[in-house]
């Protein structure tokens, strides 16, 4: 479904961005990872060329612009063009959330790393795109950004900016057949979990709970579930779908079982 395409995935190195990474590969996808995390980076751009595509990586911080253009001006020198932007990079490296709790730097912080870097990566990528007539741009948001279950009021308010981000982009690019779709990962186990569950001895018991409180599928999501759509948004599956929004949550924001039986 990807052959001959070229994808650049930011924060390809672990989790729903290695996902993505693999799922693209096995389609036939030359794949640049995009990351901070050198060993992983290295590792998961090995897998991609194992499964097919050509896997590369480059070290970005994607919050710089510097590093992010000459990210971009490396992938082009290699491949020619890039077809394919995954803006996945993102996190909460302080979980602690509320307003009361979160400082003017934790807040900078988090809107450089999940909302100024996909702008960054977008203005740095559009112009090969326009280019070439063709391009598929696909940002990851978060269900909290709309249907928040705690207050992790910097990581969401980042997030519902990549919303209004991809809604303004799609409307701009459309000329240049060049779409952009955003997908809303619900509770997805990854090392993104890391920061929230590094005291929590039984893993497993803490995602089967949040899975029968808040899911109605009863089960959290796993990389390749975030990697399907995003398939479908990258192929030509969906040529005609620009603006959209795709909830990858498990039935999520409706309710769990457990709140309506009985009811």
């Amino acid at each position: 479904m990807l052959e001959n395409r070229v994808a650049i995935i930011t924060g390809g190195a672990m989790g729903i961005g290695r996902g993505i990474a693999l799922k693209f590969a096995a389609e036939g996808c030359s794949v640049v990872i995009a990351d901070v995390a050198a060993a992983e980076g290295k590792k998961t751009a090995e897998e991609v060329s194992k499964k097919g595509g050509e896997g590369i990586f480059l070290p970005c911080d994607v919050t710089a612009s510097r590093q992010v253009q000459d990210m971009v001006g490396k992938a082009i020198s290699k491949f020619k063009k890039i077809d394919i932007l995954v803006n996945n990079a993102g996190g909460v490296p302080d979980p602690k959330g509320s307003l009361d709790e979160v400082s003017e730097e934790q807040w900078d912080k988090s809107l450089n790393l999940n909302l100024k870097s996909v702008f960054l990566c977008c203005q740095a990528v559009v112009p090969h795109m326009k280019k070439n007539k063709y391009g598929k741009i696909i940002n990851v948001s978060s269900l909290g950004a709309v249907h928040p279950a705690v207050s992790v009021v910097h990581y969401h308010a980042a997030k519902a900016g990549v919303l209004g981000l991809t809604y303004n982009l799609a409307f701009e690019l459309a000329p240049f057949n060049i779409t952009v779709n955003v997908i809303l990962p619900g509770p997805i186990r990854t090392p993104f979990w890391e920061p929230v569950t590094r005291d929590i001895p039984d893993k497993d018991a803490y995602f089967a709970e949040i899975a029968k409180k808040e899911v109605p599928m009863q089960r959290v999501g796993t990389p390749e579930d975030i990697a399907g759509a995003a398939l479908f948004l990258a192929s030509e599956l969906s040529a005609f779908v620009s603006g959209e929004t795709i909830n990858v949550a498990g039935g999520l924001p409706q309710l769990p079982h457990d709140a309506t039986i009985g009811g």
